[in-house]
């Protein structure tokens, strides 16, 4: 199993994140050419909204299961760490602009629409804790910023529950899959709390 784990952290080591950026951005005018041609059945502009918003949520997981995977598996994805977490953000801005541009299109009513509508204020919220995170995902920031850098990125802990509890309240009745996705997410924040507690003992 460590050779293997090994082949793989060298293989990592050699891949470009563009790759990743790539891979992972393929999506986006696959499923537009999809809501133009009927593949998103009978209401495009809302399976549209529905995917952008669950692979962002999904790109968010895989970034959280980067640390674990390191300190449990010795799987070593860091590299890849700040590409899931931009690519996260581009997904859920092109989520939202669908939402605004597509769906509403009023700009009073988007904002009754934020006020009155609750899961659509967990969103909203979610999308504000990921701009800073954006804002900030380049090496000048994190020079400049210091040990403040990573407390600021702590807000991604935030931002993923929040967009797994909009994805919750989204569903119509009771759904399992924003469930599991709540569940990953709750294990995966879990795993971080006994290496903080060894941290303040120490």
């Amino acid at each position: 199993m460590a050779c293997i784990i090994d082949r793989l952290n060298g293989i990592i080591r050699t891949m470009p994140t563009w790759i990743v950026y790539l891979l992972f951005s393929l999506p986006v005018p696959w499923l537009f050419y999809q809501g133009q041609t009927g593949g998103l059945g009978p209401e495009p502009i809302n399976s549209l909204e529905a995917e952008l918003g669950k692979i962002s949520l999904q790109l968010l997981i895989a970034g959280l299961t980067i640390t674990p995977l390191r300190r449990y598996a010795g799987l070593n994805l860091m590299k890849f760490r700040r590409a899931f977490g931009l690519l996260a953000f581009f997904y859920v801005t092109i989520h939202l602009l669908v939402w605004l541009l597509l769906d509403v299109g009023i700009l009073s009513q988007i904002w009754e629409d934020i006020l009155k509508r609750p899961y659509i204020t967990i969103g909203m919220a979610g999308f504000l804790c990921l701009l800073p995170l954006a804002m900030t995902s380049n090496n000048m920031s994190v020079r400049r910023l210091g040990a403040r850098w990573k407390q600021l990125h702590k807000l991604t802990y935030i931002a993923v529950l929040l967009g797994a509890v909009h994805f919750i309240w989204l569903v119509k009745g009771f759904q399992l899959e924003p469930l599991i996705y709540m569940a990953i997410i709750g294990i995966l924040l879990a795993v971080r709390i006994p290496v903080h507690r060894m941290k303040i003992a120490r």
